[in-house]
């Protein structure tokens, strides 16, 4: 029978070398201890191929010299600084685990009665709290999964890329062509883009005229809008409060971001198919897509930011890795509300929230779910979370088990086994 119980954090065994490492950009400062307490003065290498090998020198020995049979090593969860070190003790043998950031601040004050933070003092820490088997093991992505996870991360920078263009050039609008923004609700569609870069200005508007005005915009929106959108844009621009100065300056920032959003909404295009190429790569994909509502394009980034789903014991597990796991705060009398840690990967939680609101729609397979937390008198964006996390549960189910998606698992079986 499957044991599908939550475990705590393994501790560290007797027979185990601690080694702790504080990451920084270019040097990092580690530490080991052993499990009779004896330990190392906290030690520099620098982030490099020779800095790399003389700290797995150091380890080494110290396994050696004491008899040990594991090493495990330790750091906060971190940026991009502490990829090259991990990449490269992973094809050492060694076991990585993870610490909270969060954790540390707060244990540190224990060690030596001060809140002071530094380079020596916070690896002893991380020890601490790995020997209290509070860490989280680290899951490095491998092949199309860790492709996945960069295309992910490039996808989403895009995005804040693109929004923060598309916000500055509203602002620019604002200034030049106020009217322009109530006519065309906005710069984000299409036509709105077509129309700044050809006629920006209100005079530019009425030298083209009301019919060239009405065909320019009926063909760049396929018909969606005509005459009537072209007669008001018209009238706007003839009565425009926009400033005179500084205009052609202005239109020339324009014209560049508009051109940098196009570029940015290219390479996403070709983001988005590389995606789909290494989905098909990764056999059990297929059962996450069986989810009607779940994108490739969702499932790619779920993937990437998870490393490999099969790699879980629990679904537990993967709810700390998204920071979904449910807390609650109450004394004495006083019960506190339940609300989601928000400890985990922010890019991860993103996506899950928004394949919740895709399965909510009229017609969607976790609609029903979500009246139902509705109808219980909880707030839209709290049942929104919880089915976030049920879409997570479900998905972990059908990569555990091999099966495709059926709409009445949901409903009937699925329910039972989460009573159960």
């Amino acid at each position: 029978m499957r044991d599908n119980s939550t475990k705590k954090g393994k501790r560290v065994s007797e027979r185990s070398l601690l080694v702790a490492v504080d990451i920084a950009k270019l040097r990092h400062v580690g530490y080991w201890r052993c499990p009779d307490g004896t330990e190392s003065k906290p030690f520099e290498f620098f982030n490099t191929g020779q800095g790399f090998q003389r700290f797995w020198e150091i380890i080494c020995h110290s396994k050696e010299k004491f008899a040990l049979e594991e090493v495990v090593v330790g750091f906060e969860s971190t940026g991009a600084y502490a990829e090259p070190l991990l990449h490269f003790l992973r094809k050492r043998g060694v076991r990585m685990v993870q610490v909270n950031p969060v954790h540390t601040k707060r244990l540190r004050e224990l060690t030596g009665n001060s809140p002071g933070k530094t380079d020596e003092k916070d690896p002893k820490v991380i020890a601490d709290i790995m020997e209290l088997g509070h860490a989280l093991t680290v899951i490095i992505p491998e092949g199309s999964a860790a492709e996945l996870r960069r295309l992910t991360n490039a996808r989403e920078r895009s995005l804040q890329r693109r929004t923060a263009l598309l916000n500055q050039v509203q602002d620019l609008v604002f200034m030049l062509f106020p009217e322009f923004l109530e006519v065309m609700k906005g710069v984000k569609s299409r036509s709105a883009q077509y129309l700044l870069a050809h006629c920006p200005t209100p005079e530019r508007v009425i030298q083209k005229g009301l019919e060239e005005l009405t065909r320019e915009i009926k063909k760049i929106s396929r018909g969606k809008l005509g005459r009537e959108r072209a007669q008001r844009l018209y009238e706007a621009a003839s009565g425009s409060v926009g400033i005179p100065e500084g205009r052609n300056s202005i239109v020339l920032e324009i014209v560049e971001d508009l051109s940098s959003i196009q570029a940015i909404e290219q390479f996403i295009g070709k983001v988005e198919k590389e995606m789909i190429v290494h989905l098909g790569k990764i056999p059990y994909s297929r059962w996450i897509l069986s989810i009607k509502g779940i994108g490739p394009v969702t499932v790619a980034g779920l993937i990437g930011e998870i490393g490999d789903f099969r790699q879980f014991r629990t679904v537990s597990e993967i709810l700390k890795q998204a920071g979904m796991d449910l807390f609650e705060i109450s004394s004495g009398k006083r019960k506190g509300r339940r609300r989601i840690s928000k400890r985990g990967r922010a890019l991860l939680r993103k996506l899950l929230f928004y394949a919740a609101l895709n399965t909510v729609r009229k017609g969607g397979v976790m609609r029903r779910y979500y009246r139902r937390y509705l109808e219980r008198g909880m707030p839209g964006k709290k049942a929104l979370i919880a089915v976030a996390r049920k879409l997570l549960r479900i998905i972990f189910a059908l990569v555990r088990d091999h099966k495709a998606f059926v709409r009445d698992d949901v409903t009937t079986n699925y329910q039972l086994k989460e009573a159960a």
